[in-house]
């Protein structure tokens, strides 16, 4: 490929689009340290034999950027891309579509789970990259030359990845569930909602009796509402030892939460009121509260796990391909497929997985 190309015209952007190819190569640079919401720095697009390099930040830009993103003709060609999803949700207000995750691609393929770029790229096309400007501050302008050839050397080779871990699942005939995964990944990542119960994913809540458990949910509710819309990170509003705390032993009154604050290094003090409304105002739908799972049957989870693997080295799978230790437990728990094993997954695991969860669903 050519040198890269610095585009800040949105119209140089659009009028390449008129005679766009069938596939391109795509990834971003974002800032995420101190926001809610990830910031698109660039965009890197490889379009035929160019490599572009886009700035988002130029008024215009994202639209045009967007009209690349919905081009239903276009097939986007990313790595692991669930978060350069969000960026560009929130910049652009669409997603790349139709899409294909090279690195889930190479998992289905049975290359390897969970591979990194640098990596893949090395071991199918034999090229060493280099990782230097990972955590380069991308919106400064104008950027380095060290950071537009890392920038550059993100989308150089996806076209090759693209063309081996296709042809392999062509090969054992899971084309199929590649589009099952990549539909999955898009409509999480359009929905974009809040977690429903996030206490859920926090250990420490399952020490806490019911009443505790909901002072929690409402503090984190408040807390992930409040983040978004002022576009801070969680951890900035309320962080999770606090959190607990306060659901834990809850103060008597507003004031009684404020000396809390005041006494408790690196608290959000200004914020005490809208914290002890949060805290004290019952949620409508509380009551309908899951309890945090408890420690699973470490055997009946055991069996599970080697269900899966046995599966999976029938399938030629790598390990985690097929199902996550994680999501084996919300299984066990709930004795529902969760959404992350549904389609082409419990089609698979459904034959071996089924008759261990009857014992252990008898049991409970």
């Amino acid at each position: 490929m050519s040198e890269p190309l610095w585009i800040e015209q949105p119209s140089d952007l659009l009028r390449r689009l008129e005679h766009a190819p069938p596939r391109i190569g795509l990834d971003t640079e974002f800032i995420r340290e101190r926001t809610y919401w990830p910031r698109l720095a660039l965009v890197q697009m490889a379009v035929g034999d160019e490599v572009l390099l886009v700035d988002p930040l130029v008024p215009g830009m994202p639209a045009a950027i967007a009209a690349w993103l919905d081009a239903p003709g276009v097939l986007k060609v990313m790595h692991s891309a669930s978060e350069d999803l969000v960026a560009f949700k929130c910049a652009c207000g669409t997603l790349p579509a139709p899409m294909y995750d090279t690195q889930v691609a190479a998992g289905l393929a049975g290359i390897g789970a969970g591979l990194g770029y640098q990596k893949l790229v090395e071991q199918v096309t034999g090229v060493a990259l280099p990782k230097g400007e990972t955590r380069s501050d991308w919106l400064r302008r104008p950027l380095s030359p060290a950071q537009l050839d890392y920038a550059a050397d993100d989308v150089r080779h996806l076209a090759a990845l693209h063309d081996a871990t296709a042809a392999r699942l062509r090969d054992c005939g899971r084309e199929d569930w590649l589009l099952e995964d990549a539909a999955r990944t898009l409509a999480n990542a359009a929905r974009d909602e809040g977690e429903a119960w996030p206490h859920l994913s926090m250990r420490s809540a399952q020490f806490l009796d019911v009443a505790g458990q909901r002072r929690l949910l409402r503090l984190l509710r408040w807390r992930d509402r409040y983040a978004r819309e002022q576009d801070h990170p969680r951890s900035w509003v309320l962080d999770n030892e606090l959190a607990v705390a306060l659901a834990r032993d809850p103060p008597a009154d507003a004031d009684a939460l404020q000396r809390r604050l005041d006494a408790t290094p690196k608290s959000p003090r200004r914020l005490g009121a809208a914290i002890w409304q949060a805290l004290a105002t019952p949620l409508p739908d509380e009551a309908q509260m899951p309890a945090p799972p408890a420690d699973p049957d470490r055997g009946a989870l055991k069996r599970l796990q080697d269900a899966v693997a046995r599966r999976s080295a029938e399938l030629a799978l790598p390990d985690g391909v097929l199902a996550s230790r994680r999501h084996l437990e919300a299984l066990l728990e709930s004795g529902q497929w969760p959404p992350a094993l549904q389609g082409w997954r419990r089609r698979e695991l459904e034959p071996v997985l089924g008759p261990l969860l009857a014992p252990a669903a008898a049991a409970g």
